[in-house]
């Protein structure tokens, strides 16, 4: 079955939400409706449709000239077996001691790593994105230079991947947190197929909100975006204990040095940073 996409973008969360719940109400009615802040520090949003027949293309100018949005982009996308592309294009992942897969890379597990499986349906936090290979190779080298967990978050969790490699090399209580229910429950689906379910517990929860989340903590991991880490600077430090670490990503690499002088200033330490393509990691250190 053919499928059409609308893809247009607009500036601010109100105005590209107000477009999104517009869309619901279109003839041919759109499949699914996504709504993603764009990732690139401009303020712009992306408000994107899906049909399985062609869409009205004078009913979306009208959408999108009523709310100041560029004009729809319509294409049309080729039948594609997406899972079975995704199993073809997404690889196995290392990450120092860490191996990410999907089922269908069982037999590729060596001995000596620590294998997560994240199915290949769940594309983003498999570890091929360069937030969270680099979230993973920041959590590698501290356990190399002999620092271990007693008390371990993963703060927006997605697929929960970091939550379970620190599950996977320390005996601790390790919590992981998202504000988006459907996380949570890919999160907790993840962890049953790792058999780790006993060992990491998964709230919903924006940023700290949460009664399990108040800490303290002597590592947390924040891979989220620019705007929501430099807003959860003072939470975060509070709950982190004196010498302790947070591995924050999701950060362009432009937008670094700004992170890195918030955390600064709450009381932080950059212990180490590392660019992987055009995302940087850093690693905090909270001073005593």
């Amino acid at each position: 079955m053919p499928t059409w996409t609308a893809l247009t973008t607009l500036p601010g969360k109100p105005a590209a939400e107000a477009l999104g719940r517009a869309l619901e109400n279109l003839a041919p009615e759109p499949t699914g409706i996504g709504v993603f802040e764009v990732e690139d520090g401009s303020g712009l949003w992306e408000v994107g449709a899906y049909f399985t027949e062609a869409p009205d293309d004078t009913a979306l100018l009208l959408l999108s000239t009523a709310m100041g949005a560029k004009p729809f982009i319509v294409s049309e996308l080729p039948e594609t077996d997406w899972v079975a592309h995704v199993k073809r294009e997404l690889a196995p992942v290392e990450a120092g001691r860490f191996f990410v897969y999907g089922s269908h890379d069982a037999d590729k597990v060596p001995s000596g790593k620590h294998p997560l499986l994240i199915e290949a349906a769940m594309a983003f936090g498999t570890g091929h994105h360069g937030t969270t290979l680099g979230c993973l190779r920041a959590l590698d080298r501290l356990a190399t230079d002999g620092f271990v967990g007693q008390s371990v978050v993963d703060i927006g969790c997605g697929t929960a991947v970091l939550a379970m490699g620190a599950a996977s090399i320390w005996d601790a209580p390790v919590l992981a947190s998202d504000i988006d229910i459907q996380a949570v429950e890919v999160a907790e689906a993840n962890l049953a197929a790792n058999d780790m379910g006993d060992r990491v517990q998964v709230v919903e929860a924006a940023g700290f909100d949460h009664d399990a989340l108040a800490g303290p903590f002597d590592l947390i991991f924040a891979n989220i975006l620019k705007g929501p880490l430099i807003a959860l600077a003072p939470d975060l430090t509070a709950r982190l204990m004196p010498r302790g670490y947070a591995i924050l990503s999701g950060i362009l690499n432009e937008q670094a040095d700004e992170v890195a002088a918030v955390y600064a200033e709450a009381g932080n330490n950059i212990h180490a940073r590392e660019e992987i393509g055009e995302w940087t990691t850093l690693t905090l250190q909270k001073k005593p």
